[in-house]
C-alpha cells in the first residue's frame, strides 16, 4: 500500500553505501520508519537531504511484514532556519525529536503531538525563553501521550490542594501534608508550579506562550517534569543534559 503523509524527521543514519534509513512522525500515521534508497549517491533523487526537525512530504510504500517501509518520493517544507543557527535553540530542538522518539509508540497516528512539534519548532525560531518552551512541551507532550501527572487532588486521600504539597515520582502526582508518609521521596513543589502545569494543560498553544513563570517555578519545572520523564521511560534522554 502506499502512504502520504507530511512528516518531521526525527533521526536518520546512513545505511549501507547508498541508502539512509529515517525516522519520521508524520501528521497522519505516527511514527514512521523508513529507507531513502540511492540518496547518498544520487542527492537530486529526493527534494530533501531529511536533516533533523525538518518538515518534509513524503511518499511511502508499506511493508506488511516489517516496521521499515520503503520512502519513495521526500520532499522539503520546513527547514527551520533561524533554529539552526542557535546552538541552544539546536539542542532543545533535538531534545523533543528525542523525546517524541521514546515516548511514541510505532506507527499510532498522534495528530495532537504532531501539530504540538510544529507550534513548538515555530515558536523556538523566534523564542527568547527557550526554557519555558521545553516545559510546556513536555506538559503538553505527557498529557497527549497518557501520562498526564495527576495535580488536581491528593493521590492518597483524594481530598483538594489548597497550599504546598509534594510531587511523588513513582506515584505520579501531588501528595498533601497530612499524607506524606506515604512516599519519603517526594519533592517539595510550590502552589505556582503547581498551577502553571494546569494552565498549561488546559489552555492552547498560544495561550500557554502568553504564561510568565519566574525563574524559581521554571527552576521547579525544570526538576519535577524532568525526572518525571525519566521515570516513566525508565532512562535519561541523551540530550536533557544540554537544555537551558
Amino acid at each position: 500500500m502506499i502512504f502520504k503523509s507530511e512528516a518531521i524527521v526525527l533521526k536518520s543514519f546512513d545505511f549501507r553505501e547508498t541508502s539512509r534509513i529515517v525516522t519520521f512522525f508524520t501528521k497522519d500515521y505516527g511514527k514512521v520508519k523508513g529507507i531513502l534508497k540511492g540518496i547518498r549517491k544520487d542527492p537530486k533523487k529526493f527534494g530533501s537531504q531529511v536533516d533533523k526537525f525538518s518538515v518534509n512530504d513524503i511518499v511511502y510504500y508499506q511493508h506488511r511484514n516489517s516496521d521499515l517501509h520503503l520512502v519513495s518520493q521526500c520532499d522539503l517544507g520546513v527547514y527551520f532556519f533561524e533554529i539552526r543557527k542557535d546552538l541552544k535553540k539546536m539542542m532543545a530542538a533535538t531534545y523533543i525529536l528525542e523525546l517524541v522518539d521514546a515516548i511514541m509508540p510505532a506507527e499510532e497516528r498522534n495528530r495532537e503531538v504532531y501539530t504540538l512539534m510544529n507550534d513548538y519548532l515555530l515558536s523556538l525560531e523566534t523564542a527568547l525563553d527557550i526554557g519555558k518552551l521545553v516545559h510546556m512541551f513536555q506538559v503538553k507532550i505527557l498529557l497527549y501521550s497518557g501520562f498526564k501527572p495527576h495535580l488536581d487532588s491528593c493521590l492518597e486521600c483524594r481530598k483538594k490542594i489548597m497550599g504546598q504539597a509534594r510531587f511523588s515520582l513513582n506515584k505520579g502526582g501531588l501528595i498533601c501534608p497530612h499524607c506524606e508518609s506515604a512516599d519519603h521521596n517526594a519533592t517539595l513543589i510550590s502552589p505556582g508550579a503547581v498551577a502553571s502545569i494546569l494552565h498549561i494543560e488546559r489552555s492552547d498553544w498560544s495561550h500557554c506562550l502568553r504564561l510568565a513563570l519566574s525563574e524559581a517555578v521554571k527552576k521547579e519545572l525544570k526538576y519535577v517534569l524532568n525526572n518525571f520523564l525519566v521515570f516513566h521511560l525508565e532512562r535519561r534522554l541523551k540530550t536533557t543534559k544540554y537544555l537551558v
